[in-house]
């Protein structure tokens, strides 16, 4: 009887083959000009997670300083709340997953003391639970990627110490699964995302000698499909942004060389767009900042194209950046 048939997509000869990089640089560049265009205005609810992701693809392709540097210092101050949160954008509620965004924006640019930092801390601090989690805002939703943001944010502002991490350290291996992956909570399905946040909440407080590393290395190689490309979960088509997601996690289990290079970089490449620039989730598909992101981090961490900087597997950042902060990391 045969198999279930894999869902995957089909590369096409004429598919770009080498990085496109001054096109990728012009399509971030353009999206300071387009604050009319219909897309612009419809992402407002992400802004500040969008503005990271162009600003850090930009300081990885060497081109920082073509992004007006005032502009956005303006917009990411007016979005702190008294709370010491930040939103996606100005007049909007609060959140970890735009706090965090927001301080690595502030690292990015050398500018931290812009904000209220104790602000800041306090924010992240009031969102711990009582068994360690963390919810993403005051309407309670919990998940391991709100354990990671906070991690992180407190971690790049030296402030580790504000919560409690022994709680904080058992809730997310709670939601450790059998097959050596990682869900949002205890019991939910092992997903190549949660388990990136996972391993990076680990990363950053030295506890990732809890996780099978083998285990959870052949679980994640096991996402590249035959295209190259990389997929979240089985019995899914594979998308760019695992490149990012997938890499980084078997970059800090010490495990990047299970899967095969070559084949990733012919599908990331193949998901450029020749005319725009830019990367797509998939070949053919609209590119977007996001996509383009995680090909651009992709490739670096695969050391593929050395016009691109050295990213950090943990906090998606130049690694340059991270450096001059001088943050542990353990990696195995």
């Amino acid at each position: 009887m045969a198999g279930m048939p894999i869902k995957d997509v089909i590369i096409k000869e004429d598919a770009p083959r080498s990085l496109m990089l001054e096109k990728h640089i012009e399509y971030i560049v353009s999206y300071q000009s387009k604050k009319e265009d219909y897309e612009y205005i419809m992402t407002e609810y992400l802004r500040m997670s969008g503005m990271y992701w162009g600003l850090t693809a930009m300081d990885l392709m060497n081109s920082l300083d073509r992004m007006n540097k005032q502009e956005v210092l303006e917009f990411v101050k007016e979005c702190q709340h008294d709370c010491g949160g930040f939103g996606a954008s100005v007049h909007h509620d609060p959140h970890l997953l735009y706090t965090l965004s927001a301080i690595q924006i502030l690292i990015l640019y050398n500018c931290i003391e812009l904000i209220d930092v104790e602000r800041a801390v306090g924010y992240v601090q009031s969102l711990q639970l009582e068994d360690g989690s963390f919810q993403g805002d005051k309407w309670g939703e919990v998940d391991t990627r709100f354990s990671f943001c906070a991690i992180a944010c407190l971690c790049l502002l030296g402030r580790l110490e504000a919560v409690d991490i022994k709680k904080a350290t058992d809730f997310v291996l709670s939601c450790m699964n059998f097959d050596g992956g990682f869900g949002c909570r205890p019991g939910s399905e092992s997903h190549s995302g949660q388990i990136y946040c996972c391993l990076g909440f680990l990363s950053l407080v030295n506890g990732l000698d809890h996780v099978n590393v083998d285990m959870l290395g052949w679980f994640l190689c096991e996402r590249q499909l035959p295209s190259g490309g990389l997929n979240g979960r089985p019995e899914k088509l594979p998308d760019v942004c695992y490149s990012w997601w997938v890499l980084a996690s078997l970059k800090m289990l010490g495990r990047l060389h299970w899967i095969n290079k070559d084949k990733l970089i012919k599908f990331i490449l193949a998901c450029q767009d020749e005319e725009t620039g830019g990367f797509a989730d998939r070949p053919g598909d609209m590119v977007d900042p996001f996509h383009t992101l995680f090909g651009i981090t992709g490739l670096s961490l695969m050391g593929s194209d050395e016009r691109i900087k050295t990213v950090n597997p943990i906090f998606c950042m130049p690694q340059h950046v991270i450096d001059k902060l001088g943050i542990h990391l353990q990696l195995l």
